[in-house]
């Protein structure tokens, strides 16, 4: 099995938290291939047309003709440090939140705080005069406003949980998102203003989400109805088959835990002398199932 195998495998069966990080990294390959494409043909306008369609428009013009942006431009990303440092973010703070809340509640908060983040930047935009001079011609990408929202709202969920940083030792959480927010957030407002506000409106829907959480109110439940209803859609269906399965007896299911036991051993053999490489893809499908059974 491939690397392209690998992920696929992951992805199919990794959680909610790894899908987002993939989704960003092959969107930003994808912004990357397309730039190599433009610079070889000697036009840099097709990176353009490319990050123009996927970023979402101050304009209002703009974002009648754009709508799907509101989504896509929370997974672009253009600059290699730009979706390095809020992916790490996402999986450092995506982790903690896993440990408390669960994966459709990650994908509601991702999802929600970024359209909330767009919604301030745009409306910002339309509204302060500061920007009449580049409202058209100002778009906004990444995955920041999506990353603040879920650092500031597992960090209202569990205020006092410590982790450790280096040089610092360790430290709660609520301090640390403290930081991140005024240092990414407030600090040189006037530079990368636009950016700046996105993150305000995903930090206020992660604040307000758990909030509302905590009075037994969740806002993402609507939103995870709508998107279980399109991947219903575009899920292929499965042919009804109906078989009458036979109930095992004791012995018949300590023979068949049996045999699993001696299939894992053997792959487990394969991996001490010829490493993972050597394993075939239903062997790797089935230590990865038996992984996740035992996590």
């Amino acid at each position: 099995m491939g690397i392209w195998d690998d992920i696929k495998l992951t992805f199919r069966n990794g959680s909610n938290l790894t899908r987002l990080i993939y989704i960003n990294v092959a969107v930003f390959v994808l912004i990357t291939l397309v730039a190599g494409i433009g610079f070889l043909l000697n036009n840099q306008d097709v990176s353009g047309k490319a990050l123009n369609l996927l970023s979402v428009p101050a304009s209002l013009n703009a974002l009648l003709l754009r709508p799907w942006t509101l989504i896509t431009y929370m997974f672009t990303h253009k600059d290699i440090w730009h979706i390095l440092f809020n992916m790490l973010w996402l999986y450092s703070f995506g982790r903690i939140f896993l440990e408390y809340l669960d994966q459709r509640k990650l994908v509601a908060v991702y999802l929600l705080g970024g359209l909330s983040g767009a919604l301030v930047y745009i409306l910002s935009f339309n509204i302060f005069p500061a920007f009449t001079g580049v409202l058209a011609d100002s778009a906004a990408i990444g995955a920041s406003a999506s990353v603040m929202a879920i650092v500031i709202a597992i960090s209202a969920y569990v205020p006092d949980y410590t982790v450790q940083l280096f040089l610092f030792g360790r430290i709660k959480i609520k301090y640390l998102a403290l930081a991140i927010f005024v240092f990414t957030s407030i600090m040189d407002f006037s530079v990368n203003s636009g950016g700046k506000l996105a993150h305000i409106g995903g930090a206020f829907f992660g604040y307000l989400y758990i909030l509302n959480l905590k009075h037994g109110r969740d806002m993402g439940k609507g939103f995870n109805s709508i998107i279980d209803f399109f991947v219903t859609i575009f899920k292929p269906g499965k042919k009804l088959k109906v078989t009458h399965k036979k109930v095992a007896t004791e012995y018949e299911y300590n023979k068949i835990k049996v045999e699993q036991q001696k299939t894992i051993n053997h792959i487990l053999d394969k991996i001490s002398k010829g490493g993972y490489d050597s394993l075939t893809k239903e062997e790797k499908e089935t230590l990865f199932k038996e992984s996740q059974k035992k996590s």
